[in-house]
């Protein structure tokens, strides 16, 4: 690739939906150099030669949260060819706050003017010429979700690269501020050019007393005196703190621009829609009951009317896919042994979590569009009040909704709070959600136990989980993490129709994630699990799976769960290999019971657990501390292995105490 270009624009301004348009299927998925947040690249589609790279959701280039610092550091560092600043039109004041700091990087760029299609259907407008002109550089109107003027963009886009042309120089700041901008702009000049920093740009982050660009451009001590002294003088003229002064200056530079640009009569048909929705979903009272009903109605549909029969067609398949083979071995003549590592280990453990994958592919479909049509923005602002209790913000538990996909990204997520303590506290609590690893567990024992009730079962399940998070949030907030969360503040998107090709998107990567893991980490596990189950210390193959190697190493942990009303060790053993990944549990217990159908594992868990005991055994799984992946996020996100080690004990512990008390509870009522 010879093109670079960069796509940065607010949260929800539509993104990920331009993105997708821009790539198709020409993407993939990685983390930015050094850091651990995800990001997607991906080759813009009949351009080969460019590629595209979208950066985090931000409102500001000021390094508050990692997301800013990221996208700053990619632009200044990578420096990509272009920038396209994607902005939603109806929310344009807001939008163009971005867009004044972006262009202070003086590097080419074009505005993609989103959502045109909603502002003339209230009947607003933009003058596009004119924007255009004000602000010194390509503006196109565009509606990414209905694929109107993409064409357009793109021509303006490969121009605009081709002829370098960088944003004009716009000196918006008057007064105090630009005495200020400019003293400091004098003084710097040099250094700036000697490390290729955008004088602009530089001079306002040190009036903002930015630490990077104090330590990229090798300020003085004696420099930072006379900077500050300059921001010191400009504030007392002002009567108003440095932040302030800046945003002042952008904002009455955006209001100048738009009353000439933008005809706003009323709000979008959107915005009035959401606003009427608003008033039920985030009432006072009605907002949390409300939530748990559709979570309640999506597990009703993916555990039982419509996942339940996708998943019985999946294992009928695999079942016959797995005969087949084993007609192949056999009239190969190969040996009882290979056949029985093939059959009885990759077979019944890789099959028996893929037979799962109609059940992640369903949750993640709704899930897809509660993100998409913009409820669980809604959702952090109704938890907002409750989390407060337990000292966290509502935005803490956008993490944690994270989490009900994988707990990975949900603990990297956590870069975007602000606050140091908030960021370790919903670390530590993030684990506790119900990841969709977990999925196949609650499908197989609700398959064995629970039959009619699944969708009951897994709303108490993910109810448990978070009420767990909330009493422990309780407890560390009093204890560890003393003090006070930080203010809550996040934008509430109009409620939109999700875009049908993310939606897909989405599933499809979550799908692929899925079968990835079934065969790489879930095939590995079934492998030494059936070699531990098959031979002795001595390396004998035996013939009762109760007197090899794994028998003998589960027995010994299987009394720690007794008090919890299980004692098998191949309960115990299931428990340690799902480790490795949750869905390991099942490929354990799979292979263990040799087990050659569902409805034959279904009988044999009856033997190894009662309802009851079944049922601690979820809340147990969880609960306990995550998979190692999310063990190792955990440790690079806390900084510390001594950290993360107390950190899983912390939630194992509470797992087995949360479990004990179910069963013990339940054996008494009972």
């Amino acid at each position: 690739m010879s093109l670079i270009f960069a796509l940065a624009g607010n949260q929800n301004s539509g993104k990920t939906t331009l993105f997708n348009k821009l790539t198709g299927s020409n993407q993939h998925v990685g983390n930015f150099p050094g850091v651990t947040i995800e990001k997607k690249e991906g080759i813009i589609k009949n351009h080969k030669e460019a590629l595209l790279v979208d950066l985090p959701g931000i409102y500001s280039l000021s390094p508050y949260t990692m997301e800013e610092v990221v996208t700053r550091d990619f632009i200044l560092k990578e420096k990509p060819d272009l920038i396209i600043n994607i902005i939603d039109a109806t929310n344009i004041e807001r939008n163009l706050y971005l867009t004044l700091q972006l262009m202070e990087l003086s590097i080419p760029m074009v505005i993609a003017l989103n959502m045109m299609d909603e502002v003339i259907a209230s009947g607003n407008s933009v003058d596009v010429i004119k924007l255009s002109n004000n602000l010194g550089i390509p503006v196109v109107p565009i509606s990414a979700s209905k694929n109107q003027g993409i064409s357009e963009l793109m021509d303006v886009i490969m121009k605009t690269a081709y002829e370098k042309r960088q944003p004009r120089k716009l000196d918006f700041c008057t007064g105090e501020v630009h005495k200020a901008i400019h003293s400091i702009s004098h003084l710097i000049e040099d250094q700036a050019k000697k490390v290729a920093y955008p004088l602009r740009f530089a001079a306002t982050k040190l009036v903002e007393g930015d630490e990077i660009t104090i330590k990229e451009l090798n300020i003085s001590e004696n420099q930072l005196h006379i900077i500050n002294h300059v921001v010191e003088d400009m504030e007392n003229a002002l009567g108003t703190d440095k932040e302030a002064a800046l945003a002042d200056m952008r904002y009455s530079y955006i209001e100048k621009i738009c009353a000439e640009a933008v005809v706003k009569h009323q709000e979008t048909l959107e915005q009035i829609r959401s606003e009427k929705v608003d008033k039920i979903l985030t009432h006072k009272y009605f907002g949390i009951p409300i939530f748990f009903g559709i979570m309640f109605l999506i597990f009703w549909i993916t555990f039982g009317a419509v996942g339940a029969p996708l998943q019985e067609i999946f294992e009928e398949g695999i079942a016959v896919i797995t005969e087949l083979v084993s007609s192949l071995i056999i009239d190969a003549g190969v040996s009882e042994v290979i056949h029985s590592l093939v059959i009885d280990g990759i077979f019944a453990g890789v099959g028996s979590v893929l037979s799962f994958l109609p059940l992640i592919v369903i949750l993640f479909f709704f899930l897809s569009l509660l993100e998409d049509s913009g409820y669980m923005a809604r959702v952090a602002f109704v938890m907002d009040k409750a989390l407060r209790k337990i000292g966290l913000s509502g935005r803490s538990f956008v993490p944690m909704l994270i989490g009900f996909g994988c707990s990975v990204p949900a603990i990297m997520a956590t870069r975007t709070l602000s606050s140091e303590r908030d960021r370790k506290m919903t670390i530590v609590l993030t684990p506790f959600m119900s990841c969709s690893a977990k999925l196949p567990i609650y499908g197989m024992i609700t398959m064995a136990f629970f039959p009619n009730n699944a969708a009951i079962i897994m709303i108490t399940l993910y109810f448990i989980g978070i009420l767990v998070a909330i009493l422990s949030g309780l407890l560390l907030k009093s204890t560890v993490f003393k003090g006070n969360p930080v203010p809550f503040v996040m934008e509430l998107p109009a409620y939109r129709i999700p875009s049908a090709t993310s939606v897909v998107m989405h599933m499809y990567d979550k799908a692929m994630d899925f079968v990835k893991k079934a065969f790489t980490i879930i095939f590995i596990a079934s492998i030494a699990i059936w070699f531990l189950q098959s031979f002795d210390w001595s390396f004998n193959l035996v013939d009762d799976s109760a007197k090899s190697v794994l028998a003998s190493i589960g027995s010994l942990i299987a009394p720690i769960f007794k008090p919890l009303g299980f004692n098998d060790w191949r309960a115990s053993t299931a428990l340690i290999t799902g480790l490795t990944a949750k869905e390991a549990v099942v490929s354990t217990l799979t292979v263990l019971t040799g087990a050659v159908s569902d409805v034959e594992l279904s009988l044999i868990l009856n033997g190894i657990f009662t309802p009851l005991s079944s049922y601690a055994f979820l809340v147990f799984t969880l609960l306990y501390m995550p998979c190692i992946a999310a063990f190792a996020a955990t440790k690079r996100e806390l900084g510390s292995f001594k950290y993360a080690i107390i950190t899983a004990v912390y939630q194992t512990v509470t797992a087995y105490i949360v479990a004990l008390v179910v069963y013990q509870i339940g054996t008494i009522i009972i």
